[in-house]
């Protein structure tokens, strides 16, 4: 495993990564930038187009270890970009597109002929577009939307000398090795007012990373209608903590102040039983806490890992506790596929729903702990097609950021 630190749309991370690992599978698995498109993965389609140190690459062979230190701008920095947003509305003008999947790397490209060639015809556009595909299309539209972006610019603009670039692969020369998780440093949890403060938990030392995906980190927020002490004290009640976690169980609690549990999970036809360790750690002067935990599953022989950030903020002159929580985890074995990236939001977001809902009948003036539904097993066939649909609905809304 190497460290690599790199900055992506603007955003300094460090992730902790195979040296196999490509920088597509890094923006769309580990940072959930699934604008970046993934065709051929062989470099041919141009469909995974992205910007590194200010050049076009395919990210689908480009190894992320190779990057380090660089700049990397994909599909989902460009909403505001006035030169791109010429290239959607002359995209949009000229029927440049049709099924969408070429178009985000279409218009990486398209946008670094206009800023690079301020007189490229139409044949020169055809040339610098060799390395991107487009099976629906036939090209007339796209070559015509580009080249009507070149020549308003030329009637707006005075013509520019190409910017010279700098010797050797794109990205190269700022690589370094190391060992650190994955983090972001510029987005925190979700705040509503200037008054909170940044999660101020020192974590315990993270077990050896597993081998499997890694699903981005999900940030989710809900409101309790109990005062914050209230609730704070609940948080530091595993047991029943426990009890709120649809599909899961205590089976002891250890001295060392670990808990082992278990957790039945049904995917469809697809069933886990994951017996393993959790452990806590709190902050009670910032109200924060980390939970950790990991465990086995024996029929399948898949590994998961995995973490709960949580902070707690007043709200409603106390009368209520809005909590913020960040979840990350790791899947290895036959069970891997459900880390992938993009459903991996909404099927947390459905979770977090149902522990948010037997948390607050816990907490009620008229609830009881026996009131908590404590299902046998989590089912995942609703929640997951509720998080399909909403995938979908949220691709169609966005033809150029999915």
């Amino acid at each position: 495993m190497n460290d690599l630190s790199l900055t992506v749309n603007g955003e300094k991370i460090s992730s902790l990564v195979e040296p196999r690992t490509s920088l597509a599978d890094l923006l769309r698995e580990q940072m959930n930038l699934t604008g970046t498109h993934l065709g051929c993965e062989q470099g041919v389609c141009g469909a995974c187009t992205i910007l590194v140190d200010g050049v076009p690459v395919r990210s689908c062979i480009s190894n992320a270890t190779a990057c380090g230190g660089a700049e990397v701008r994909t599909i989902e920095d460009f909403d505001r970009d006035p030169l791109m947003i010429e290239l959607r509305q002359a995209f949009n003008a000229h029927h440049a597109l049709q099924c969408g999947f070429c178009t985000p790397g279409m218009l990486i490209m398209a946008r670094d002929i206009v800023m690079r060639l301020h007189g490229a015809d139409e044949a020169r556009i055809r040339i610098e577009l060799a390395g991107n595909l487009c099976r629906c299309t036939g090209y007339a539209g796209i070559v015509k939307a580009i080249r009507s972006v070149i020549v308003s610019r030329q009637e707006a603009l005075p013509p520019r000398p190409p910017a010279s670039l700098p010797l050797g692969p794109a990205g190269s020369g700022h690589a370094s090795a190391g060992n650190a998780l994955v983090h972001v440093e510029k987005n925190g949890l979700a705040t509503a007012d200037a008054q909170d403060k940044p999660l101020q938990v020192k974590a315990a030392a993270a077990p050896a990373p597993l081998a499997g995906k890694r699903a981005p980190a999900v940030k989710q927020s809900f409101s309790v209608a109990a005062p914050q002490p209230v609730v704070w004290e609940r948080f530091g009640d595993v047991p029943s903590m426990i009890r709120c976690i649809p599909g899961a169980s205590l089976v002891s609690q250890e001295a060392d102040g670990t808990y082992q549990i278990k957790m039945r999970v049904k995917m469809g036809p697809i069933g886990a039983e994951f017996a393993g360790v959790a452990r806590q750690e709190r902050n009670d002067d910032a109200l924060t806490g980390i939970i950790h935990g990991s465990g086995r599953d024996a029929r399948s022989a898949s590994l998961a890992e995995g973490q709960l950030t949580y902070r707690l903020v007043d709200e409603n002159n106390g009368e209520s506790t809005r909590v913020d929580i960040e979840v990350s985890y790791q899947l290895s074995g036959a069970l891997a596929q459900f880390a992938r990236g993009g459903i991996v939001t909404h099927f947390i977001g459905a979770i977090t729903t149902q522990f948010a809902e037997n948390l607050s009948r816990s907490l009620s003036s008229a609830g009881t702990e026996e009131e908590v539904v404590e299902p046998g097993e989590l089912r995942i066939a609703g929640s997951f097609a509720g998080a399909l649909k909403a995938w979908l609905v949220d691709l169609l809304r966005s033809p150029f950021r999915k």
